[in-house]
């Protein structure tokens, strides 16, 4: 999370209804990336009164990637579901999708309508996925999706490269390079109903676009 203090008591209320419906052995993990909002003041003071709430802070802010990485480095379950902190998956979805991991090692969510995306928004997420289809062989229809269920051998051994949003492009290639299964689940993201997404900021896509090219010359050092 980063700045979301608007988002954090509801996470956790929603959370904590869901996860018994689905599992008796559940944590909640956050990982503040240096929010200057006091998010993770909030976040730790939940974390006081339940033992299940857990609160990592990183010293600076890493554009996401680094967060990403601690929470699944992190992570003590066999099982993690991932999602951005202002909850834009309904709790029905988590319940539908949840049982697909039984035969699978990734579950990752894919929109079936854009609600509350600006054109610039789509075009941009459009040209991303392309991209990442055509350069790594990756057909995923929302390689960014706030949504995934995935087994944590997935990626206990890894070290992410990315600190942009590209990480999850580096999840699924992990993914691929094990033979690991994916499946794909269709919903409708709720819009965020407070905060601020930055995702599709200029020196957050900068990053992404550097992240891409950094692992795919990796990749091909590896593959000669």
């Amino acid at each position: 999370m980063y700045n979301e203090r608007d988002n954090i008591a509801y996470a956790v209320k929603e959370i904590s209804s869901l996860a018994p419906e689905v599992t008796n052995d559940y944590e909640i993990i956050f990982v503040d990336d240096a929010s200057t909002d006091g998010s993770a003041d909030v976040a730790e003071e939940i974390a006081v009164s339940d033992s299940r709430v857990k609160v990592f802070r990183l010293p600076e802010n890493s554009k996401f990637g680094g967060a990403f990485a601690k929470g699944f480095k992190s992570a003590a379950k066999e099982v993690i579901v991932y999602m951005d902190s202002d909850m834009p998956v309904k709790p029905e979805d988590v319940k539908a999708s949840f049982p697909l991991i039984a035969d699978a090692d990734i579950v990752t969510g894919y929109s079936r309508v854009r609600k509350g995306d600006t054109l610039k928004r789509k075009i941009i997420s459009g040209i991303y996925n392309l991209m990442v289809q055509a350069l790594f062989g990756l057909k995923i229809k929302d390689i960014n999706s706030g949504y995934k269920i995935v087994r944590r051998r997935v990626a206990e051994n890894m070290e992410f490269v990315s600190r942009s949003p590209f990480v999850d492009v580096e999840l699924f290639l992990e993914a691929k390079r094990k033979g690991y299964k994916v499946k794909q689940f269709p919903l409708v993201f709720r819009t965020r109903f407070g905060g601020k997404s930055c995702i599709s900021s200029f020196p957050i896509m900068l990053a992404t676009f550097r992240d891409m090219l950094k692992v795919k010359i990796l990749s091909c050092r590896k593959n000669s």
